[in-house]
């Protein structure tokens, strides 16, 4: 998955459109909404891995490499690098492909991680 050059084989976990309302001043789209659905994603495969409630706790190693335009498709891909005693480590990359193109684009990516959150809301064990 750390190929900059090759879009990940498989669906993507979140595949969304960039809409004018993700902008930040200068018309582009807004990182911050673009490292929300980067721990959507990330949330997701989390949830998968420890069967139930997490709580992001950590995202690191975010690179912003190129900018996301509106109407620009994006997908989001994940990969669980590390689970631990109570937390799931998972590495996620954002692509873009244009409208008017079929190539697709690395874009983001980073390191989030997440802590399995129990009924009590305490950290709980997560299974390997």
């Amino acid at each position: 998955m750390d190929d900059p050059e090759r879009c990940p084989s498989g669906a993507p976990t979140i595949r969304t459109i960039a809409m004018p309302a993700d902008t930040n001043p200068e018309g582009d789209i807004f990182g911050g909404w673009l490292m929300s659905q980067m721990d959507l994603a990330g949330a997701t495969l989390a949830y998968n891995q420890a069967e139930g409630r997490c709580a992001t706790v950590a995202a690191d190693q975010i690179a912003f490499l190129r900018p996301v335009f509106v109407g620009d498709e994006v997908s989001l891909f994940c990969q669980v690098r590390r689970v631990g005693r109570t937390s799931v480590t998972v590495a996620v990359e954002a692509w873009r492909r244009s409208r008017q193109s079929p190539d697709a684009q690395k874009v983001t990516s980073g390191v989030f991680t997440y802590v399995a959150i129990g009924e009590d809301r305490r950290p709980r064990p997560v299974r390997e």
